[in-house]
């Protein structure tokens, strides 16, 4: 997933598109999330919470959200404070606006920046959904 999502930011998509179509691609969502996930793009467009950051939470919350089974969400609560917390150890913060300060917005430099983002956002959440998935069989 952590290839293809950079593949994907590389190509043009988001951040946030990035994550969501490489969970996608691998069956942890639907495709239609897609679209979702644009909106979260570069902050939200204002450059506040990373859209990968964001991205990621959005396939948590499609996997482990609130539904039928699951009455409140808590799960889906919970892993997102996880990978904020891991995510936390490294970058001790998800804005945008901080995370890609110092580079002009639309420069290869900070897409390159970016791109590492992407990367370990992706691998933080594939190894938070691989250590639960069993639960999302059980649904």
């Amino acid at each position: 997933m952590k290839e293809q999502s950079v593949k994907y930011f590389m190509q043009g998509y988001s951040c946030s598109e990035s994550i969501v179509k490489a969970a996608a691609d691998k069956g942890y969502i639907s495709q239609e999330a897609l679209a979702i996930a644009t909106a979260f793009s570069g902050g939200m467009g204002i450059k506040c919470v990373c859209g990968a950051v964001a991205g990621a939470a959005m396939v948590i919350g499609a996997m482990f959200g609130r539904n039928d089974k699951d009455k409140d969400g808590m799960k889906a609560r919970a892993l997102v404070k996880e990978f904020n917390e891991i995510h936390a150890q490294k970058y001790k913060v998800n804005c945008c606006k901080v995370l890609s300060a110092g580079f002009e917005f639309h420069s290869p430099e900070r897409k390159q920046h970016c791109a590492g983002m992407v990367a370990d956002c992706s691998q933080i959440l594939e190894d938070l959904l691989k250590r639960n998935i069993t639960k999302v069989s059980a649904k």
